[in-house]
């Protein structure tokens, strides 16, 4: 009886397990994840917020259940100090007197945020138009020459300096480079002691419109503690209409246009506007910690199993803000509730085997919305060494819409991450494109540019633009709808007409694209002319 009870029930127990091992990513499972995370029951996942809590502590259930194994040691949660800075709006003063008087509105004119945790923001300084605001070597571009520049008032422009005829490489001709993001620009200004920017914002420069800039930094602003070697941070931070920065200057007998003309040149240097800015206002400021998630499939090769490939997603968004049409909830549906989503089936998959040779890590950060806090606090205080990881594979926002004939891939001309996922989707049909709108500098915009910072070579990896069944211009039309109705609104919200049968396709190929850099035999390499292919040690032998 025993003999027949083993015969019967070993192959039964075997096939279970070969049935797990290839269960297939569904709808309803991104559907199911999806829903939770967008709910109004998580109030937006702001971080250090009751709802973020919910957020993380649902992830990190769920890599529970799926069998992964928690990153750090015997918890599945990264605790991340964060500081909560609010700015008292009711107490705000930003003025200009001097060759121009204004008071400025928040947020009808400017958006302004408090440059650290401190309980008293203030700055009063003549402003001075810096042009970019970029000190580029490699480009021979120099925006502030000698000009000295602590305890000034910037006002900088948003963007690279353009290409030009002569030089249509210059700042990667179209593609924006890290020196026009706004980080940058805050980072320059701080390295050189000026006590305050203002970033000139238009919606083409920019890449979003004004009321993404209010939804973004028109409330509580989270940041990382900083270093005690950094240099003395910045009074306040800000953007300002171009409008509004039109008529300041026009006051003080300046055009803006002119000087924009004028910032497009290389002997371009620093103007004095002698108009002298007063910004302050009280803060209120919480010490605070919210969690990135990590779970691992730990690799069955004993020689490789130490190296990993990491997959990430960010899993917060603003929580409750600014009401827009009486909703206060920035619910985050597609961003980037359904790319945390797409990874956690990825996730559940990886760990129903078999285990590659390579390690898989699996990361959900905290706070990318506020400037990739989760995946810079990771990068510095990594679980595993930086040079053991060997790619990033991101998902921010996965695809709601249907299945694609493309994919878009942030990063994919910079390493040999772009040829080796070309290759691996060319059998199924499909091809990666190339952006649509590259001077908006997606690539240094989510979490996967934490890692290449670093040195790792990474991807953002997305729906493309040629959806099946659609007319070819459908896919733009759709992201620049939601650009301009939904990004950083509260109107990011769950609807049932999502059609996720996309979803599962970018799943399935994220999945098996990590899958197959797991069990390579040479590891991702950068390009040449990458800017970040020296910034880590080879892995050593």
């Amino acid at each position: 009886m025993r003999t027949f009870l083993v015969a019967v029930l070993v192959p039964s127990l075997l096939a279970a397990q070969s049935a797990r091992r290839v269960s297939p990513i569904t709808t309803s499972e991104i559907d199911g994840h999806l829903r939770f995370l967008s709910s109004d029951l998580l109030e937006g996942r702001a971080p250090a917020t009751r709802g973020g809590r919910l957020a993380a502590e649902y992830i990190a259930s769920q890599l529970r259940v799926f069998g992964l194994k928690p990153g750090l040691d015997t918890s599945y949660l990264q605790s991340v100090p964060i500081d909560v800075v609010t700015a008292d709006r009711s107490s705000m003063r930003v003025t200009a007197s001097g060759k121009a008087t204004a008071t400025l509105r928040h947020p009808d004119d400017v958006v302004v945020w408090a440059g650290s945790a401190v309980p008293t923001s203030a700055a009063r300084g003549e402003l001075v138009f810096v042009g970019y605001g970029a000190t580029a070597p490699e480009y021979r571009w120099n925006d502030f020459k000698d000009v000295d520049v602590r305890g000034k008032i910037l006002l900088v422009l948003v963007n690279d300096p353009p290409a030009r005829t002569a030089e249509p490489a210059l700042f990667c001709g179209r593609a924006m480079t890290y020196y026009g993001r706004w980080p940058y620009k805050f980072e320059e200004a701080e390295r050189r002691g000026a006590a305050g920017v203002l970033i000139v914002h238009t919606t083409e420069a920019a890449g979003y419109p004004w009321h993404t800039v209010v939804g973004s930094w028109a409330s509580g602003q989270r940041m990382l503690p900083r270093p005690a070697n950094d240099p003395p941070p910045l009074g306040f931070r800000a953007w300002i209409q171009d409008s509004a920065a039109s008529a300041l200057l026009r006051q003080a007998g300046l055009d803006l246009n002119e000087l924009r003309s004028r910032a497009t040149r290389r002997d371009f240097r620093p103007v004095a506007t002698g108009i002298t800015m007063d910004v302050s206002f009280p803060n209120s400021v919480e010490h605070l910690r919210s969690e990135n998630v990590v779970g691992l499939v730990r690799g069955s090769d004993p020689r490789l199993r130490d190296e990993y490939v990491v997959f990430t997603a960010h899993w917060d968004h603003f929580g409750i803000g600014t009401p827009v049409s009486g909703d206060s909830i920035y619910n985050g549906a597609l961003d980037n509730a359904s790319g945390t989503s797409d990874v956690l089936a990825v996730a559940r998959a990886a760990a129903a085997g078999p285990a590659p040779r390579r390690s898989l890590l699996f990361v959900f950060v905290t706070a990318e919305e506020s400037g990739l806090l989760g995946s810079k606090y990771f990068a510095e205080h990594p679980i595993v060494p930086v040079e053991r990881i060997i790619a990033n594979l991101n998902v921010d926002g996965g695809n709601v819409l249907g299945r694609t004939r493309d994919l878009r891939v942030l990063g994919d001309t910079k390493s040999s991450l772009g040829p080796a996922l070309a290759a691996y989707i060319r059998p199924l049909g499909m091809r990666i494109s190339p952006e649509e709108h590259p001077e908006r500098g997606y690539f240094y915009r989510s979490d996967h540019f934490s890692f290449a910072k670093i040195g790792v070579p990474s991807v953002s990896i997305g729906e493309g633009y040629d959806f099946v069944g659609r007319p070819s211009d459908w896919g733009a039309q759709q992201e620049e709808d939601y650009t301009a109705h939904r990004y950083h609104q509260p109107s990011d919200e769950y609807r049932s007409d999502f059609d996720l049968s996309g979803a599962v396709q970018l799943s399935d190929i994220v999945l098996g694209f990590g899958r197959s850099l797991a069990n390579a035999a040479r590891v991702p390499t950068w390009n040449a002319d990458a800017e970040f292919r020296t910034a880590r040690k080879p892995i050593s032998e």
